[in-house]
């Protein structure tokens, strides 16, 4: 293992993770939906927005610690629910649960992880989020709500966006399963990555943990791909939610919105928080980016909701960018799905760690001592200014077109 130091990006961390992971799993996650320029977008559109460098600000003492949902947190970013981590590396799921514990982040575990929901509560002490799709099997959905209540899991993630799944052709032609299918040719690829495979071997979790075993009939691989094509629902309506809700009880964070309409939408019926989100560019290709439509998001919402987001970060100026744009705070999933294939736990810990210097060092540049204090006036161009203009002008909120 490599001094953690060496990698000095979230980059640096891609690149390893790409020599060290197999092809199918690599690109699950380093991919979007069809020509992926929605997934393309979501890290291009960052590019374009520009900081106000500011001068001659006492900026010796500085904090990022804030609150999501009201749970405190050493930064606003927590970790994304992100698919089959697992496969990224042993006991992935875990491990980040791990990295995001002791970093004071939250962990959002998806319901297609390879660690189960006690799994991950076996190995941790902070409570972690957890992610919830809808299934047509009503009966194996509130088993899921009831097992991450036991779990005691202060947050549920409903995610909105996948009621069919996106065009993903790097996933069909890798033939991407969980575990990967043992044919000749990717035995062939496998035997390329011989610490994956052996780490693999080292472990029992190697098919996701909260389905087979758990849903009705599902007791193999075989089973399993069966049951889920079935199983995505595409008559979820916002009148599921207070099925949910109902059961749940707690914390309900809503993700996948990606218009003004669905925000106001989401507002009624009472989220505690929406994540503006296109799904990593995995679903609606096509779509706009994340970060080109916080604006108009957070003007509709008017903080009345949380406003997360996720999509295309992939540096601590990318968080800064997001909250000048009106988010309270924001999710990474590639970017610490990369440092856990690269180097495992402690990767996922390097990850972390350059996004805080890095957005502890911009906030500084931009002339800003406390993450709260964040708003559109660290912009140049682009995104929703949160209680300030510019110096010299009105102090109500203005629009900046993003251009």
């Amino acid at each position: 293992m490599k001094d953690m130091q060496h990698y000095a990006t979230i980059e640096e961390l891609r690149i390893a993770a790409k020599k060290r992971v197999p092809r199918m799993f690599y690109e699950y996650v380093d991919a979007g939906s069809w020509s992926e320029s929605t997934y393309r977008a979501n890290s291009d559109d960052f590019a374009r927005l520009q900081f106000r460098q500011r001068v001659a600000v006492d900026f010796s003492t500085r904090n990022l610690a804030t609150t999501m949902i009201g749970e405190r947190v050493s930064m606003p970013v927590a970790l994304a629910p992100t698919g089959i981590a697992g496969m990224q590396h042993a006991d992935g799921e875990i491990l980040a649960a791990r990295a995001a514990e002791r970093f004071g982040v939250p962990f959002t575990l998806s319901t297609v992880s390879i660690c189960s929901i006690e799994d991950v509560a076996a190995h941790t002490q902070r409570p972690f989020w957890f992610q919830l799709y809808m299934m047509k099997d009503r009966g194996f959905i509130a088993d899921l709500i009831a097992r991450a209540k036991a779990a005691r899991c202060p947050a549920l993630v409903l995610t909105l966006d996948l009621q069919i799944q996106g065009q993903r052709h790097k996933d069909r032609r890798n033939g991407l399963s969980a575990p990967p299918r043992l044919t000749l040719r990717n035995l062939a690829h496998l035997s390329r990555y011989p610490r994956w495979c052996a780490r693999m071997l080292g472990t029992q979790r190697r098919t996701f943990g909260n389905i087979v075993g758990h849903a009705p009939g599902v007791t193999s691989i075989a089973s399993m791909a069966d049951w889920s094509a079935k199983q995505f629902d595409p008559t979820l309506t916002w009148k599921d939610i207070d099925w949910v809700r109902e059961r749940w009880g707690g914390k309900l964070i809503l993700k996948g919105v990606l218009d003004e309409d669905d925000a106001r939408i989401a507002r009624g019926v009472g989220a505690d928080a929406v994540i503006v989100s296109n799904h990593g560019g995995r679903q609606l290709d096509g779509a706009p980016s994340t970060i080109s439509m916080m604006p108009r998001i957070a003007e509709v919402l008017h903080g009345d909701v949380e406003l997360h987001m996720d999509g295309g970060i992939r540096s601590g100026q990318d968080v800064l960018k997001a909250l000048a744009c009106g988010a309270h705070a924001v999710y990474v999933g590639r970017a610490f799905l990369y440092g856990l294939g690269a180097e495992g736990e402690a990767g996922v810990t390097r990850c972390l760690e350059v996004i805080r210097d890095e957005l502890d060092m911009t906030m500084a540049l931009a002339g800003i001592t406390d993450i709260r204090d964040v708003d559109g006036t660290v912009l140049r161009s682009g995104g929703f200014v949160k209680g300030h203009a510019p110096a010299g002008e009105d102090a109500a909120p203005v629009r900046m077109q993003i251009v």
